[in-house]
């Protein structure tokens, strides 16, 4: 596989990966909403565990891990590591569209860099 190929290939498998890694963290922060506060007692224990948002984002995770397995098995770590920083500009889409959260103008700077900075490493 030519280094263009792979590049190219790369960056559509780290969107995915970086998208689920998000999408659990959403399910995550509403999972704990609905969650008791933590306790060594059976009332916690079932908040947890009769809990879908909460099993989602471990599935989410184990999900992007298994792909995040692929990937830096098939592609160089010097690559494919800094992508996963796309999950950052998920996160504050996320943030804004699902939790309504105020994102400043610094923040979209930030997430421009991320971006800047993951198409500068995608490149051959």
């Amino acid at each position: 596989m030519s280094i263009l190929t792979s590049n190219l290939s790369l960056l559509p498998l780290a969107l995915i990966q970086s998208a689920v890694l998000a999408l659990g963290q959403v399910f995550l922060k509403l999972g704990l909403v609905r969650m008791e506060p933590f306790g060594w007692n059976a009332t916690f224990w079932r908040s947890a565990l009769c809990n879908w948002q909460f099993a989602l984002s471990g599935l989410c995770f184990g999900g992007a891990s298994l792909l995040w397995m692929y990937i830096i098995k098939h592609y160089p770590l010097s690559m494919s590591y800094p992508l996963i920083s796309l999950s950052y500009v998920f996160g504050l889409l996320a943030a804004m569209w699902i939790f309504n959260e105020d994102v400043t103008v610094m923040k979209w700077g930030g997430v421009v860099l991320i971006m800047l900075g993951c198409i500068m490493i995608s490149k051959p």
